[in-house]
This record gives C-alpha cells, sequence and structure tokens, in this order.
C-alpha cells in the first residue's frame, strides 16, 4: 500500500504492452525542487510499492546532495536472466515510448538493478533525447561508472565522520561488505586515503588480514578469479563480516545486512551506509545509544546522483570528482553537527536537513 503525504508521490504510473509483455512502473515523488530523478531498476518481482519507496528515498537523496531534482523511480517487471539482449531492448524502447510525455520535463532515468550504459543508449535514443537519462556510453555523453563515484562519496562521507570522531586515518583498519561497483572504489579510495584494509567480502565469503590486505593485489585477484575468498597467503574469515575487528565498517552490498540481533557481533565504532538500507531505523537508534556512529545510506552513498547531475549539466570527469567531494563533505559535517547538537541520530539530522530543502 503506497503511503501519501504532504511529500507526495505525486504521480504514480502503470504502463503495458501487451505485444512484447512490458509491464512498467514510474513513481514521481516530488518535484519541488525540480525535475525528478531516479533509475530504472528490471526485475521479476517490482512492484508499485517498492518503486515509491524507493522514489521517496531519490526524494530525501538528491535533496541532501542540494541537487536540483526532485525525486523518482521506475520499475520494469521483468527477469533479466530469461530474455535475450534484443527483447530487452525492445522492452526498454517500449517503456521509454510509453513515458514520452514525462521526459525530460518531469522525469530523468538512469540506470538501476539490471539496467546499465547500453539501456539508458536504447532509452534516449528511443525518444531521441540525450536530457531523459544519465549514465549514458561516453560517446553519448555520459560520465563512465568506472570511474567510482559512488565509492569515491563514500571515502569522503567516510573521513568527514573520522574527522568528526578525531580520529587520525593513518590509524584506521576498516572493513568492506561487498567487492563490487561501489566496495571495490570504496577500498581503492580509502586506501589511497591512508586507513588499512583488513577485511572485504563477496558472494563466495569473507577474508581478514589484521596486518592489511593489499588492495592493488586484491584487486587483480578479483578479476583473474572471479572471487575475493582466492588472495593468497590468507585464510577465508569463518564468520560474518560484520563481526570483523576494524575500526570502520562500510556496507555496499546487501540490503538489511545488520539486524537487531546482530547488534552485540558489531566491533567497530563507525558504520558508513554504502548501500542501501543496511539496517532498520531501530537499529541505527540502538547503534546511536551505545554510541556507535551510523552515516546513513542517502548521505553517504549520493556520489552516484551528484555524478549523475554533472552528466546533466554536461561538465567534464574531472569536474565531477570536485563536485562530489565537495557535496558530501559539506552534507556530511552538516548531519554530523546537527546530530550531535540536538542529541539526535544521523539519519534523523539529515531527514530534517532534506525535508526543510525540498519544502522551500
Amino acid at each position: 500500500m503506497i503511503e501519501y503525504d504532504e511529500f507526495g508521490p505525486e504521480k504514480v504510473l502503470q504502463v503495458y504492452n501487451n505485444k512484447i509483455g512490458m509491464k512498467g512502473i514510474l513513481v514521481i515523488d516530488n518535484t519541488n525542487r525540480g525535475v525528478s530523478k531516479g533509475g530504472i531498476r528490471m526485475t521479476p518481482t517490482v512492484n508499485v510499492e517498492e518503486v515509491a519507496s524507493l522514489a521517496r528515498t531519490m526524494t530525501w537523496k538528491n535533496a541532501m546532495a542540494d541537487l536540483p531534482f526532485g525525486g523518482a523511480k521506475a520499475g520494469i517487471i521483468a527477469d533479466d536472466r530469461k530474455i535475450s539482449q534484443k527483447n530487452k531492448d525492445e522492452i526498454i524502447k517500449s517503456f521509454a515510448l510509453s513515458i514520452k510525455e514525462y521526459c525530460p520535463n518531469l522525469y530523468i532515468a538512469g540506470p538501476d538493478i539490471n539496467t546499465a550504459e547500453h539501456e539508458m543508449e536504447v532509452f534516449s535514443k528511443a525518444l531521441n533525447n540525450k536530457k531523459v537519462c544519465t549514465g549514458k556510453p561516453e560517446k553519448l555523453g555520459g560520465i563512465p561508472h568506472e570511474l567510482g563515484s559512488t565509492g569515491f562519496g563514500i571515502s569522503k562521507s567516510t573521513l568527514i565522520a573520522l574527522k568528526h570522531l578525531g580520529k587520525d586515518p593513518n590509524e584506521v583498519t576498516f572493513a568492506v561488505e561487498g567487492f563490487g561497483n561501489v566496495g571495490n572504489f570504496v577500498s581503492k579510495f580509502l586506501t589511497e586515503d591512508g586507513l588499512k584494509l583488513v577485511a572485504v567480502s563477496d558472494s563466495k565469503g569473507c577474508i581478514y588480514n589484521k596486518e592489511g590486505i593489499n588492495y592493488n593485489k586484491l584487486n587483480k585477484v578479483k578479476e583473474k578469479t572471479g572471487s575475493i575468498i582466492n588472495y593468497p597467503g590468507i585464510k577465508r574469515y569463518s564468520h560474518d563480516i560484520i563481526s570483523i575487528e576494524a575500526d570502520v565498517l562500510v556496507t555496499a552490498a546487501i540490503p538489511n545486512l545488520i539486524k537487531i540481533n546482530d547488534i552485540n557481533k558489531i566491533k567497530a565504532k563507525l558504520i558508513v551506509e554504502g548501500s542501501n538500507i543496511p539496517m532498520k531505523s531501530e537499529v541505527e537508534e540502538v547503534f546511536h545509544k551505545k554510541n556507535i556512529l551510523v552515516i546513513p545510506d542517502f548521505v553517504a552513498n549520493a556520489g552516484g546522483v551528484i555524478s549523475s547531475y554533472v552528466e546533466y549539466i554536461n561538465e567534464t570527469k574531472q569536474r565531477m570528482f570536485k563536485i562530489v567531494e565537495e557535496k558530501i563533505s559539506k552534507n556530511t559535517k552538516l548531519v554530523l553537527n546537527k546530530s550531535e547538537k540536538q542529541s539526535i541520530k544521523p539519519r534523523d539530522a539529515a531527514l530534517e536537513i532534506a525535508k526543510l530543502r525540498v519544502k522551500r
């Protein structure tokens, strides 16, 4: 059941093309700050409630990043594993044409689960307009995801949080849950910033070495063998990565990773939510009472949407890194200062800031 409130959603659209079996959803949550922005995910289980919830998250994320975007999300009900690329392209094209009247004046698309640069190229060409989406191939003016804007932003948010805690990055250890596109770049940038990577996980398992893990070697092992567990000279860690002995835990993959019964397993004093919704708000509340700092997802992982804004205004790749660092650093500071001043958890502080920005 979709919840309606003072912020939205403004439009909930369901579209269908019976000839090719395209079933699509678009939720435009709020446009107070500007045209709504949010990716298109393609899964067999996506539904209206899920898309509406994600659209609201985009409203807060765009506002917290202080971008001139509102929040939206789209979904296409299809099993990416069971259709050919040709059929997938037809479905993307059909979906684009079915929401043509809203693009790009009210909605700008982007990549999400099972959609990437190629799908954005299909989407933009279907509507004959490069402005209808971001995340396009570089040849169409896109900024490559290989640059790691989300991971870069998470690293900068982490550095601000460490400074807030009075910690020297050169004396801090960290663990990363998930070594996909986000976790890989978080590992890269944080090690470059002087932190010591001591643990990392992927879908095959977890490795831990208190003496440190070499990022470059780890990345090569992942590329060559398909998993971090093949890193030489280190035994696999038999427990969940959330129980790792590390100063910082960065979540970068699984939603709802940390549950209420897991709280006592956590040894980290700082948790940075690189993934979306890695724990529920009530879990964050307990951490707050235990003086374990949690940086909310829509604050820490906004680098991707900031990068999409940079693409939207036709700025350079070099400028993208500067804008991501400026915005994430500034907003992380705002959240932490407000949280400390009002004795509220960071998520509550971030939501207050985002809501004020949306209301204006």
